[in-house]
């Protein structure tokens, strides 16, 4: 069964036995030493090649047509392991496949597909046709599940809130859901309340597509038990706190952290890992009417923790309590919950490194070298409990805004974790879900964050 896909997209790769053009990917070194037949050499000099990272040159056959290419892997090739991801754009259409490379060989095929992507649904010119070759010592069936995994991340971030509201989103969930034959269910509305997750429909109950608790399970009891939860807000106009204009310009990327999740769900359930899987989706929008809540309103949470709203652009974290508390309910082996939480974070580590925090040493470490292998980088920030007086609040348990802006993404860490007391293994990753500037393997949109070392630490986790 192929990958799942949210939007249609033809494979970016050969098929098996197409006749195919050969690019030799190489350093400037590999010119000096003269790695390459003298007719290549020959014209690289006389086109003045360097092999600077990216750089592509067009050798021609005997009769004029375009027979091979060079491409430059610049003189540190390892600090740009997806440099093949410019190749979709500077080839001519057609059938390809990497002669030489220095780059390893799922990387070099990773890096092209992830360049491939763009987000055409609402234009109307078509992509350039090109095709890559995987090379036969990569695994093509998990380069194509990390790669479908990523571009349902990609999708569903960059649609339009007017086409992925909390309905939308559900119904996505769903699609998801079912071609992997997973049970998926949904509270929504009113039933919020009775079913008490009293925090997800005072986020959501402003808006006129209501909230909803989405989850999914799928896998077998008695594997390991993997929980994980992405913030669905898909648009935040920062409530009666309301954003300016300049800051809710993106907002539609507020449910980041759910199509993340989904996206890694994606990539569990396509390998088929032995765990048993839950997939927890709190999905509003943060509207303005009469009904929204107020700065200043106090609400119990599903735990019983009573939360002031001191601001309501705010209201991540909130929709994820209930939800982490409810998955806290049985404890998982592990969990991970991903959003698109804070300002801090982004000021703390820019747009590029993917925040997380947990308490399990062992887990972090495990994080760390699979963010390594996969180049998938991330970066450990502290859950540092001399914080955790900041969220206190006079007149209710916790705040769910500390006054002061400081260590933002911490105390909103902290507030987290007062919802998770029966887990042991839990992780929180704080992403901002976009590229702010183009790169070889992703233009600027939508974007998946640290989801592909995840998957390769529950693959870890599975295989023992």
């Amino acid at each position: 069964m192929a990958p799942y896909q949210y939007i249609e997209r033809p494979s970016p790769f050969s098929a098996k036995g197409a006749a195919t053009r050969p690019v030799h990917a190489v350093t400037p070194s590999d010119l000096e030493a003269g790695k390459l037949d003298a007719v290549a050499l020959a014209w690289a000099k006389a086109a003045g090649f360097k092999a600077e990272a990216g750089a592509l040159l067009l050798l021609p056959t005997a009769e004029g047509e375009v027979g091979s290419a060079l491409f430059g892997l610049g003189s540190e090739p390892a600090e740009a392991p997806f440099i093949t991801g410019k190749l979709s754009k500077l080839l001519p259409a057609g059938d390809w496949h990497v002669e030489t490379s220095t780059l390893g060989d799922a990387h070099l095929a990773l890096g092209y597909g992830l360049g491939t992507y763009g987000f055409s649904r609402y234009k109307s010119e078509k992509q350039k046709d090109v095709r890559l070759a995987i090379p036969v010592t990569a695994d093509a069936g998990d380069v194509e599940r990390q790669l479908a995994g990523v571009f349902l991340a990609r999708d569903l971030i960059n649609i339009p809130t007017n086409e992925m509201g909390p309905l939308e989103l559900e119904a996505a969930f769903r699609a998801l859901g079912e071609h992997y034959g997973a049970t998926v269910t949904s509270i929504v509305g009113e039933d919020l309340l009775t079913r008490n997750f009293p925090l997800v429909h005072t986020v959501g109950r402003a808006s006129v597509s209501p909230p909803r608790l989405l989850e999914m399970r799928w896998g077998k009891k008695g594997h390991p038990r993997v929980t994980l939860v992405g913030k669905g807000v898909c648009f935040d106009t920062g409530g009666l706190d309301i954003k300016g204009a300049a800051n809710m310009a993106l907002m539609k990327k507020d449910m980041g952290g759910a199509a993340n999740v989904m996206g890694l769900a994606l990539m569990i359930m396509d390998a088929g890992l032995e765990v048993d899987l839950q997939v927890l989706v709190p999905a509003v929008e943060n509207s303005i009417s009469g009904n929204a809540f107020r700065p200043g309103d106090i609400y119990r949470s599903r735990k019983g923790i009573t939360v002031q709203i001191d601001n309501t652009d705010a209201e991540g974290r909130l929709v994820l309590a209930d939800a982490l508390a409810y998955a806290d309910e049985n404890p998982p082996d592990l969990m991970i919950d991903m959003s698109t939480l804070t300002g801090a974070a982004r000021v703390a580590l820019g747009t590029e490194l993917a925040p997380y925090f947990t308490d399990d040493e062992a887990l972090a470490g495990k994080l760390m070298d699979a963010g390594r292998t996969e180049a998938d980088p991330m970066w450990r920030l502290p859950l540092w409990m001399g914080y955790d007086k900041d969220i206190r609040s006079r007149a209710a348990d916790i705040t769910n805004s500390p006054s002061g802006g400081m260590a933002g993404a911490i105390t909103a860490a902290l507030f987290l974790k007062r919802f998770v007391t029966a887990t042991r293994s839990w992780v929180h990753f704080d992403i901002y879900g976009w590229v702010a500037a183009e790169k070889p393997q992703a233009p600027v949109g939508g974007e998946a964050f640290a989801i592909r070392a995840l998957y390769r630490t529950i693959r870890d986790m599975a295989a023992k």
